[in-house]
């Protein structure tokens, strides 16, 4: 994982990440590689400019496509339920304006990632490729995730679904992890993290409740 600097990352915004990083401490975000992660991507790249002075709040903004950016926070703790060791393959469904692809490559992982929004697609890689970030990206439906490369040791949804996708689950080796929000749109929805035991047994665990954007299926039309 070699980042590279950005002219457009100052030192007031170098500053304002480790205030960022202070605040999610004390909501108890404890995992030092997800923290410093959080520490070195300027998330300030990833918004709209109208929102750079707002940047390192802990609060959700919207990007391109109707979409949003996540908080800090709902990026950080998927990030530290994941708690898989670094050069995991890990899949993002949804990768919006890329910023959590961003902190998943921080900490060491090897990542997938899948958008169904051509917008968002192109965005990403435009903010992505000039910092270093070096993932694989498809433009696709989500709930198909990215068989190709399969199996996964970690899954990260960062949108909300009705009910847990199967593919999803089949994409997971024995181990791995699906972090993923299940819920009705427009509500609070539960996050969930499964874990694959065996071939046909899984074991699901309750994270509490977070507000995400709803996943939706299938590549949006035009987008090909």
């Amino acid at each position: 994982m070699n980042l590279q600097a950005h002219p457009d990352d100052l030192p007031r915004h170098q500053g304002q990440r480790r205030q960022l990083v202070e605040l999610l401490q004390s909501k108890g975000i404890s995992d030092e590689r997800v923290l410093e992660a959080i520490g070195l991507i300027p998330r300030h790249l990833f918004l709209d400019s109208s929102f750079e002075a707002f940047a390192y709040k802990d609060a959700a903004f919207p990007i391109r496509a109707s979409q949003t950016i996540s908080q800090p926070y709902t990026v950080a703790f998927q990030s530290q339920m994941l708690a898989l060791p670094p050069g995991s393959k890990v899949l993002e469904i949804g990768t919006g304006s890329g910023y959590q692809a961003a902190v998943l490559f921080a900490m060491g992982y090897k990542v997938y990632s899948i958008e169904r929004q051509k917008e968002l697609f192109d965005f990403s890689q435009r903010i992505l490729l000039p910092l270093g970030v070096n993932i694989t990206q498809r433009l696709g439906d989500g709930y198909k995730g990215m068989e190709s490369f399969a199996p996964y040791e970690g899954i990260l949804v960062t949108a909300a679904a009705p009910d847990i996708p199967k593919a999803l689950l089949s994409q997971l080796s024995i181990g791995g992890k699906l972090l993923i929000p299940v819920g009705p749109e427009g509500e609070e929805q539960v996050m969930h993290r499964i874990v694959r035991k065996s071939e046909k047994e899984f074991e699901r665990q309750s994270l509490g409740n977070f507000r995400f954007v709803p996943m939706l299926e299938k590549v949006a039309k035009g987008n090909l």
